[in-house]
């Protein structure tokens, strides 16, 4: 059978949870990771980082989905507070633009999506079918799920760059209560968030191209290749 119809064919057979949540727990590392890399931590980041490691460590159950989520959902609280103590955070709210924080993690998530998005198309894999999010039309869910991991680089980047002034209130405006970032302020933000993404365009190639292997094998979810922030 040629290589892309096996490959498709083996993409609308998988049902299991085994991989998203292998994926899941691959991203919590990493998010504990982004912790661990951060100098002058204060007792709520070393608190941060164990609530994360022991929901790393829940992620080797065999669970349900339902179960996977509400763990994703409360990494997320713990972690998004944490990675972004050095403003007034008030939640991740993806493309409602309720502040310039999320609109700026919502441009670098773009950008990784659109580098995924490419490298999984180029091995043939129909990139709407997901094997953690759950598939609505027009959204290509595996995507969504194999960027999952290296979200945390576009994250510590942010934080970086606001401590650095990089990113900052006044480079935006709010038009029809929906923060936009400035024409003018467009060049700076691309560079320091595809500066980011390209430190580690060798490690996602080598993920999705490992992922391939990994999934045209039908190998056991215990030998999911695994991206690691460094």
């Amino acid at each position: 059978m040629e290589g892309n119809t096996l490959l498709r064919k083996h993409q609308y057979e998988y049902t299991e949870n085994d991989i998203g949540r292998k994926i899941e727990q691959n991203k919590i590392k990493n998010q504990s990771q982004i912790f661990k890399n951060i100098r002058g931590k204060n007792q709520i980041m070393k608190e941060g980082i164990e609530l994360l490691d022991k929901m790393v460590v829940q992620l080797e159950q065999q669970l349900e989905y339902l179960e996977v989520m509400g763990i994703e959902g409360n990494a997320a609280r713990v972690y998004f507070s944490r990675v972004f103590d050095n403003v007034d955070w008030k939640g991740r709210k993806p493309r409602i633009k309720n502040d310039y924080v999320n609109v700026t993690l919502d441009i670098g998530y773009t950008m990784l999506f659109n580098i995924v998005d490419a490298i999984l198309q180029v091995y043939g894999f129909d990139t709407y079918y997901g094997v953690f999010h759950k598939c609505f039309y027009m959204r290509k869910s595996l995507v969504c799920d194999l960027m999952e991991p290296i979200r945390p680089v576009v994250d510590y980047q942010v934080r970086k760059s606001i401590n650095l002034g990089q990113c900052k209130e006044n480079d935006f405006e709010v038009i029809n209560n929906r923060w936009c970032l400035k024409y003018k302020s467009n060049p700076q933000y691309i560079q320091f968030l595809m500066n980011a993404i390209l430190e580690y365009k060798d490690d996602i190639f080598l993920y999705i191209q490992q992922y391939y292997r990994f999934f045209m094998k039908r190998k056991s979810a215990s030998e999911i290749p695994v991206f690691i922030i460094h």
